[in-house]
């Protein structure tokens, strides 16, 4: 089978390996339809995060089932499923007590990090990895549900309550993910992006959005909301906690999401306790969080209202017109369907995959701008969620393979 292979940063090829098969008794073979390119797998191209040469890259994806183990029982042959990629043991003392995220046996299960992914024709998996997609969910926003549930535990740990108002740095996918997920309990929910492409879809979707390009973010924000200061802050670049430490209200809550190993920030603990601050790092998400993303995505999945209006404090707004991006992408109306289907705008087939990661920013530096003298400059984004289809053959109008 094709699989997309990591060889080192900014390296990585198609090469043959051989076909997924089952194993062991609790095996699952998933042909997969697509993955979503993930800002993590980026990030692993540009040497910003931890992966292992040779392992084949992705994880947020669905397929389709076709090859179980003997004892075998939720899933069958020609279920439609989504993989759930953070794989943990069940028994050591993290796993016992139910933080399956920290779970002490990581090595060597990360998937698409050090253990294959999903960027390939088909997977192997234990059963439990597995979950059934809901029926009637779309494609588009079934590949959605592993962003999710990184989402969700994240404003999970945030505890959000309704008098919350909230600003969420960056208006890629997952900070768009997070904004809606926030907008269903904050108060009022306000999204910083500083490139022009991104800020226009943000603009069709929630009411308040910042333009924080060429200038400090955390000055851009407080400007427009007439100082008022947010209770809660969710850092979806992975290189903005400068400024949400700057930005945060005293007693208030900062949720460091975004992944960039490279990336450092001076931190004076009386910072924090004078000011009451606390500084959450979710990690992975657990093994329960799993399922109500499946469930949500369900619900957010769902044939769009006429009204989409938020009674909370994120303002959804009307329908996104049609995306644009590079010539040679695959540009997908943004005008109709789910909120969730709206936020993927493009799919490349698995051989373009090059492409793919050129419409995301390229893999040339850039995420580093702050607005500080001397900051790299902000990549330029020609998409929001890109999918990589591995599935080459018809699909029907929900973007699944036509059977038969």
């Amino acid at each position: 089978m094709r699989a997309l292979v990591y060889l080192g940063p900014g390296s990585a090829e198609l090469q043959d390996r051989p076909a997924a098969r089952v194993a062991h008794d609790d095996d699952v073979v998933v042909e997969i339809v697509g993955t979503g390119v993930c800002g993590t797998d980026r990030k692993i191209l540009l040497g910003r995060f931890l992966a292992r040469p040779g392992v084949v890259l992705g994880h947020e994806s669905v397929g389709v089932v076709r090859g179980t183990g003997a004892k075998v029982r939720s899933v069958a042959v020609g279920d439609r499923v989504v993989v759930n990629p953070t794989l943990y043991c069940g028994w050591c003392v993290p796993c016992r007590r139910g933080a399956t995220n920290f779970c002490r046996h990581k090595a060597g299960t990360e998937v698409g990090v050090d253990r294959d992914g999903t960027y390939a024709e088909a997977v192997t998996l234990p059963e439990r990895f597995v979950e059934r997609v809901p029926a009637g969910l779309p494609f588009r926003s079934a590949v959605l549900i592993e962003p999710l549930a990184c989402v969700l535990s994240n404003v999970q740990a945030a505890s959000l309550t309704f008098d919350d108002t909230v600003v969420v740095l960056g208006a890629g996918p997952i900070g768009m993910l997070t904004a809606l997920v926030a907008a269903r309990r904050a108060r009022r929910v306000t999204v910083a992006e500083p490139d022009g492409y991104r800020l226009e879809l943000a603009r069709e979707h929630f009411a308040h959005v910042v333009d924080v390009a060429g200038t400090d973010p955390a000055e851009a924000v407080l400007k427009t909301s007439g100082g008022e200061r947010p209770s809660v802050v969710f850092d979806t670049t992975g290189t903005g906690l400068d400024a949400a430490l700057r930005l945060i209200d005293d007693g208030g809550r900062v949720v460091v999401m975004g992944f960039d190993d490279t990336y450092t920030v001076p931190l004076r603990p009386l910072q924090l306790t004078n000011r009451g601050i606390r500084l959450i790092g979710a990690g992975d998400y657990r093994a329960d969080i799993f399922p109500v993303a499946v469930d949500l995505a369900a619900e957010l999945g769902a044939p769009q209202r006429p009204d989409t209006g938020s009674g909370t404090g994120g303002g959804l707004g009307p329908g996104a017109g049609t995306s644009t991006g590079a010539a040679t992408s695959t540009s997908i109306s943004t005008s109709s369907g789910s909120i969730l289907e709206r936020l993927v705008t493009h799919e490349f087939p698995l051989e373009r995959y090059a492409q793919a990661f050129t419409a995301l920013g390229g893999l040339t530096g850039g995420d580093r701008a702050t607005g500080g003298e001397g900051s790299e400059p902000p990549p330029c984004y020609d998409a929001l969620k890109v999918v990589i289809r591995s599935h080459s053959g018809p699909v029907g109008a929900d973007g699944w393979p036509v059977e038969g």
